[in-house]
């Protein structure tokens, strides 16, 4: 009896698990693309340095999974940031620099392509604003500017 429950949990936790697709939503921006995971991965790090910005954290549970026998999408969260803005930042609010690095979400789709996402830099810096200096406004605008080129660029 043990032998056959054994069995049939581990032929659940061998199958695909599906992963739902990153939506729109406030405060995010998601851009849907043509290219495969890796392919949007390597442009991703391509446009962070183009830009000024560097990778300072990468996380993702696929690798981990697949040790485990399950098979998920491929997935990773890739923190950007740049110590000018760090520093900068850090001397407005140091609440504020929870949030650093900013979070891109690269996530692979169904069909082989692969989206990014990621919550504004405004949109994650917004709860400090009325506890910081102006400037902590004007600096989440120029970091919405600088991540949307980096966006733009890793997606074209």
């Amino acid at each position: 009896m043990w032998r056959v429950l054994w069995i049939m949990i581990a032929s659940v936790m061998a199958q695909p698990v599906a992963a739902d697709s990153v939506e729109p939503r406030d405060g995010w921006a998601v851009i849907r693309t043509d290219k495969s995971f890796d392919t949007l991965m390597t442009d991703l790090r391509d446009a962070v340095a183009f830009n000024g910005f560097a990778i300072v954290t990468q996380a993702g549970p696929t690798d981990a999974a697949k040790a485990r026998g399950i098979e998920i999408p491929e997935n990773r969260v890739v923190g950007v940031f740049n110590n000018i803005y760090a520093v900068r930042i850090l001397n407005l609010s140091a609440a504020a620099m929870i949030e650093a690095p900013i979070r891109l979400y690269l996530t692979e789709e169904d069909d082989g392509t692969a989206t990014l996402s990621y919550k504004t830099p405004s949109f994650v810096f917004a709860p400090y604003l009325d506890d910081a200096p102006d400037d902590l406004g004007a600096a989440a605008t120029e970091l919405d500017r600088a991540f949307q080129q980096i966006a733009t660029e890793a997606t074209k």
